[in-house]
């Protein structure tokens, strides 16, 4: 699975999307649009996970695979024991609403990133405005964000 180095995340920023999903389900918003950014954030921390790996020289079978199904194991689970996931009549399209939303968010954050690599790849190394690295990924999901706001309306 290839990576690609999400820098921009810090420890502050993780603890602050970790308030901002508490806040958002306080909120009443919906749990696939919260899954959306719960599945970016586990993409974001996965690849921040395997940047320091491989800055710390510390390399072995399966690393990129056992780093992702941690994150995501370690997250799903305990959400579905505490009862946030796998209740019945809380679906969409027949899929958990927060799983949808963790399986959305974290292609469509992964290809976003994947992208902003490919463009500035396609300008000479360069970026093509400030911030791009953040805004192509940003931006996707933001947009995904809003069509599943919309989808998911009663």
């Amino acid at each position: 699975m290839p990576t690609f180095s999400v820098q921009a995340f810090c420890p502050v920023c993780v603890v602050a999307v970790g308030a901002g999903l508490e806040l958002s389900h306080y909120l009443g918003i919906d749990d696939t649009v919260t899954g959306l950014w719960i599945g970016a954030l586990l993409v974001g921390l996965s690849a921040w996970t395997l940047e320091w790996l491989k800055k710390k020289k510390i390399n072995f079978r399966g690393e990129a695979l056992t780093v992702y199904a941690g994150y995501y194991l370690l997250t799903i689970i305990p959400l579905y024991f505490v009862g946030l996931m796998g209740q019945a009549y809380h679906t969409f399209w027949g899929v958990d609403k927060l799983l949808l939303g963790i399986i959305f968010g974290s292609v469509v954050f992964y290809f976003g990133g994947m992208w902003h690599f490919k463009l500035k790849k396609n300008n000479n190394n360069k970026v093509y405005f400030p911030f791009q690295k953040v805004a192509v990924p940003v931006g996707f999901l933001l947009l995904l964000s809003i069509a599943f706001y919309f989808l998911t309306r009663s």
